[in-house]
């Protein structure tokens, strides 16, 4: 309320001693400030106000959901505090629904409401009374299509759809929440295929402020191991803004890196994510993954048996074949063998005849041999006597005619030494040596009383 002014001496409305003059204006409590803050609001923007900006800060309480809308500018950020009450939201609830849209942090929307300043914290605040769905799709849309551009123009969007895969994908990297319905349906649809799947799972949060992060790290991490043959990326339906989260250029960035195949079950049946487009292959929902897994291990185990069942086939016939070539061999092997059997029976027969001819022919020489050798040796062994007689006489009659006897007894006669050595020399004898002289008829002694030689 007003308050009576005295009229002091000022200057610029300042008084004398240095106070400001209020003028007469009046001078106000901050209870009534407030009052006439929300009337001025009320006058200036009765009908209500449209404002857009990016929500943070989501909470709900008792029924109620308070966030803060938010720009960031040139000039700075600008925060406005917002707040959705109960019977609103469930009057938005089927709007929502309809678009598909779930408010949440990082959202971008355009949203009706009344200014009010709220005396007891000193705050403006905006009371949100409607929503129009169209912008925010329409900023999902173009964010959505400004990646997906960069991506082409970069050459990753094609990346991981080139990847191949090499052989059944036994061995799986999986990327979701562990514990959700999407988790449950993943593990039951190859458990009840009977196949010995190995699975290596990343437990990640696959919405909220973090889930980009996470998950495009988790499929960084997976893409490093060296035993993996596909990595899938799983969650349950939600509505855009939840999947949202997939369209972020991270997670997109870390699945065209991948070396491994990445297969995408996120759960939703109308919209694809960016991580859908960059994918090896994009999957409706976490079952129909799994399925699709199932299906490539059942096609390479068909392949498998009829891989075995042609080697088999082949086999078969090669061996069969093999037994008749063996078969034709040993028929012609028997009969060479036969053949040969025979002729060298025939061959042995004949050589048999003819050892038997020539043996007798040869007793029959041999005999002959025989009688002529008995009649030769029966006559040579006389002459040969008659010859060696002969020679014996010629012999005995050389060997009488040089006996030492026959030639003492014409008239020599032998000297020796005393000890037995002949004397052939006289000058080898010495004077008064003892001799010994024999005859044909006895020997004498004589000592030597001189010697003389033939040229002496």
């Amino acid at each position: 309320m007003s308050q009576p002014s005295f009229d002091f001496d000022t200057v610029d409305g300042m008084s004398a001693n240095g106070e400001r003059d209020d003028g007469g204006q009046p001078t106000f409590s901050v209870g009534e400030l407030a009052e006439l803050i929300n009337g001025a609001l009320r006058r200036s923007f009765g009908d209500g106000i449209w404002i857009r900006g990016e929500i943070q800060g989501y909470g709900e309480r008792n029924g109620h959901a308070y966030f803060r809308l938010v720009e960031s500018g040139d000039s700075g950020k600008a925060v406005l505090d917002c707040s959705l009450f109960a019977n609103t939201r469930m009057r938005l609830r089927p709007l929502l629904q309809r678009s598909r849209l779930r408010l949440g942090d990082g959202m971008k929307v355009r949203i009706f409401g009344y200014l009010d300043f709220y005396a007891p914290n000193g705050r403006l605040s905006l009371k949100m009374s409607g929503i129009d769905p169209r912008y925010t799709l329409g900023e999902m849309a173009i964010e959505r299509d400004e990646i997906i551009r960069r991506l082409v123009a970069t050459g990753h969007y094609d990346l991981n759809r080139a990847r191949v895969i090499h052989g059944p994908p036994f061995r799986v990297g999986v990327v979701t929440s562990v514990g959700s319905a999407a988790w449950h349906d993943f593990t039951h649809e190859l458990e009840q295929s009977a196949h010995g799947f190995a699975l290596r799972v990343i437990d990640v949060r696959v919405q909220g402020e973090s889930a980009a992060r996470m998950i495009s790290a988790a499929i960084s991490s997976l893409s490093r191991q060296p035993n993996l043959d596909v990595i899938v990326v799983i969650r349950g339906g939600g509505s855009r803004t939840e999947l949202a989260v997939f369209d972020s250029e991270a997670i997109a960035l870390a699945i065209t890196a991948s070396p491994l195949p990445v297969f995408t079950g996120l759960g939703h049946e109308i919209d694809r994510s960016i991580a859908d487009e960059v994918a090896h292959t994009a999957f409706k929902t976490p079952t129909a993954c799994a399925a699709a897994l199932v299906e490539r291990v059942n096609f390479f185990a068909q392949r498998a048996d009829l891989a075995w069942q042609a080697i088999a086939v082949r086999a078969e016939r090669a061996s069969a074949s093999a037994n008749a070539n063996l078969s034709e061999l040993a028929r012609r092997i028997e009969q060479r063998t036969i053949g040969a059997i025979e002729r060298a029976d025939q061959r042995l027969l004949d050589r048999s005849h003819r050892t038997a001819s020539a043996a007798v022919r040869m007793l029959d020489r041999s005999a002959s041999f025989n009688t002529t050798a008995s009649a030769r040796l029966a006559s040579r062994p006389q002459q040969h006597v008659s010859r060696l007689t002969l020679t014996l006489d010629q012999i005995e009659a050389r060997v009488r005619s040089l006996d030492p006897v026959h030639t003492l007894a014409r008239g020599w006669t032998l000297t020796r030494t005393a000890d037995g050595a002949l004397v052939r020399d006289p000058t080898a004898l010495a004077t008064g040596q003892e001799i010994i002289t024999s005859f044909a008829t006895g020997e004498t002694t004589s000592r030597v009383v001189h010697t003389r030689g033939i040229n002496t």
